[in-house]
């Protein structure tokens, strides 16, 4: 729950006088996760007592802060089964899927220029390869079908002697749709083909083997599963070289430069492992709640004309995800009264913050209509049942009052 000031839908640092203030169901946890209190708590020495650079290795404070990076770059690559030696801390997956991407193709200039992507990939992943277009590089951007998932035989047919990366997301950020990773990896692995998994939304909620899977590159960001902001992860297949992004001191193993921050690491380490520990049974809590939520917004009395669709394949997806298109009502009013009673979305932080109609369900066939008035529902650790009744009862009432013209 978070606190709003009763005035404004803004949110407000916490006041003394907390009964002005009332507080509503947080379901927007694809967004964000808030960060664990154990994380939190981990952090804390590193930040003024611990506080080193960890590249100066010349004095004592600085090797204590090293290690404290070296146990936590163990402790993630021992979450993930890799070695410690493939894990390339960065800022976050966004940062991540840039090294990859960027980085492999500009390594293997030599070798082709074509690469490929989904319809429905996170901005994160697009924007990189089609700054690789306006380079000069072949991109083709895949469809897929109205539930979400990718057609295998599509990525099959794409596929050239001169692609040289396939980017294809784990979970979906908007609609929780999950691709098969596995068989994706194993038509690049066929092929000689790189394969980068952008699995930021994958990560500490649904179980991954990237080494296992046969994954080349996969990002993962801290803030998606209750770490801090500002801090994600590359994971390098051994062998697989990278132009470096960031050109200075050459941390990192020179694919990274700048100073790392210990604070930062130790709370990505300490949140992977607290989300692994509790993946399975959180997975399964939050899957009924989401259910239970799909089947109260599906009892609500509907004005004429008003219809509820849900979004992704219902099979194939993240437990705690739900994403529903509310058509014949008006998108601005429909979120402009959910605002004050429920935090939510229509779409990723990036479609909300730029003003664009979600690229994501106007790959499934949506319309920018259907779009405006689509919720995303993200649920998380501290999701309750009496969370998803205010949400339903906040729906129903938010639908009578956008309904009328």
């Amino acid at each position: 729950m978070l606190p709003y000031c009763d005035g404004c839908s803004v949110f407000c640092p916490p006041l003394a006088d907390s009964v002005s203030r009332q507080t509503i169901p947080y379901l927007d946890h694809n967004a964000t996760t808030p960060c664990d209190p154990a994380v939190v708590e981990a952090m804390a020495p590193y930040w003024s007592e611990v506080f080193a650079n960890p590249s100066q290795r010349g004095h004592r404070p600085g090797l204590a802060a090293a290690a404290v990076v070296d146990q936590a770059r163990q402790t993630v690559a021992d979450a993930l089964g890799v070695a410690p030696s493939q894990v390339i801390f960065t800022s976050g997956a966004t940062e991540a899927n840039n090294l990859a991407i960027k980085g492999l193709c500009e390594q293997r200039l030599g070798q082709g220029r074509h690469l490929i992507t989904v319809a429905t990939e996170h901005g994160a992943v697009l924007e990189p390869c089609r700054y690789l277009e306006r380079l000069g590089f072949a991109l083709t951007v895949l469809p897929v079908r109205r539930d979400g998932r990718l057609e295998l035989a599509a990525l099959a047919a794409a596929l050239r002697p001169d692609t040289v990366l396939v980017s294809v997301m784990a979970a979906n950020n908007e609609i929780g749709v999950l691709q098969d990773v596995e068989a994706i990896a194993a038509l690049c692995r066929e092929r000689g083909i790189a394969y980068h998994c952008d699995a930021a939304q994958a990560c500490g909620h649904v179980p991954l083997d990237p080494m296992g899977w046969g994954v080349d590159l996969l990002s993962l960001s801290g803030h998606k599963f209750y770490g801090p902001k500002g801090v994600g992860a590359l994971v390098v297949c051994p062998g697989l070289a990278l132009a470096p992004q960031l050109h200075g001191g050459g941390q990192e193993g020179g694919y990274r430069s700048g100073s790392l921050s210990p604070p930062l690491v130790v709370g990505l380490a300490k949140a992977l492992t607290l989300a692994l520990q509790d993946q399975r049974s959180r997975g399964r809590r939050l899957q009924a709640l989401r259910e239970e939520l799909w089947h109260g917004l599906n009892g609500l009395k509907l004005p004429p004309g008003v219809e509820l669709l849900r979004n992704g394949c219902p099979t194939h997806s993240l437990p705690h995800t739900l994403n529903v298109t509310v058509g014949g009502v008006d998108g601005g009013r429909l979120h402009g009264r959910l605002r004050r009673r429920v935090a939510l979305s229509s779409g990723s932080s990036c479609s909300s913050a730029s003003g664009k109609p979600s690229h994501v369900l106007r790959a499934l066939g949506r319309s920018s209509t259907e779009t405006a008035a689509s919720l995303r529902f993200g649920l998380g650790r501290g999701t309750t049942a009496t969370d998803v009744d205010q949400a339903v009862a906040a729906v129903q009432e938010a639908l009578a009052l956008a309904s009328h013209r």
